[in-house]
């Protein structure tokens, strides 16, 4: 998968996104693999594709905080004030 930009990604669905996510996860995995049996060509793929997988998170835990009632934001607010 080429690097996704962010409008990009504002315009997939939930779905698409996590099986996008699980797919990238796995060829990650098996691009750390073949960088470590016999090395890959361009090894910065590594890199982008990790990126990838961060952005892809990131817009999904984003929606999901969109999605959040107002009690669960108080919440959540709450949580992060005590961890500080």
């Amino acid at each position: 998968m080429a690097t996704k930009k962010h409008t990009e990604l504002a315009q997939m669905s939930v779905e698409e996104l996590q099986s996008t996510l699980t797919e990238t996860k796995s060829g990650y995995s098996k691009l750390k693999f073949d960088h470590a049996v016999q090395g890959l060509e361009n090894p910065m793929r590594l890199r982008e594709v990790k990126k990838d997988i961060a952005r892809l998170a990131t817009e999904l835990r984003a929606r999901e905080i969109a999605a959040m009632t107002p009690e669960q934001i108080a919440k959540r607010s709450r949580i992060r004030t005590r961890r500080k």
